[in-house]
């Protein structure tokens, strides 16, 4: 069974317990900056947004990975940079749609979520349940490609 996160903003209230877990887990210290997921926040809506990698089914990160340092986690389906392949030349940041990919300048290489390997500590700190790591069949990622092929279909029948 694929799994995947699943943000509710509407249940986000921006405590950042998110970015604290993550960059806990996965560098050994707390420290936002060194997060694979960022809270957005909107001051004018009062809004708060949780924000990481979608861990697109065609990763365009790693389709364009000149060294193939992004790798698929069979077990996860993350897709995933190995930072000893990772040369921090950033085309994968580039080629990502949605920013999700950031370059650790301190190491000269790229970051991004790879789902903690299967037990995400972003989802187990989040105390509203905004970030939740669920069956990938309910947060409604097979509605979406069939939009995306159906959309795609459309542009390239009009083209």
């Amino acid at each position: 069974m694929q799994r995947s996160l699943h943000i509710d903003p509407n249940k986000c209230t921006g405590c950042r317990q998110c970015e604290m877990a993550c960059s806990y887990e996965q560098e050994g210290i707390f420290n936002p900056s060194k997060s694979r997921i960022r809270v957005f926040m909107f001051d004018a809506e009062a809004r708060f947004v949780p924000y990481t990698c979608t861990q697109c089914a065609e990763a365009w990160c790693m389709l364009a990975c000149p060294v193939d340092a992004i790798k698929v986690d069979l077990n996860t389906g993350a897709k995933v940079v190995h930072e000893n392949l990772c040369v921090g030349c950033k085309v994968c940041t580039i080629a990502c749609p949605f920013g999700t990919i950031n370059y650790m300048s301190d190491r000269g290489k790229v970051m991004k979520c790879d789902l903690c390997g299967g037990d995400p500590a972003c989802a187990k700190a989040c105390p509203t349940q905004a970030i939740t790591y669920i069956d990938a069949d309910w947060t409604g990622l097979e509605r979406m490609r069939v939009w995306a092929k159906k959309t795609d279909a459309g542009a390239t029948a009009t083209h």
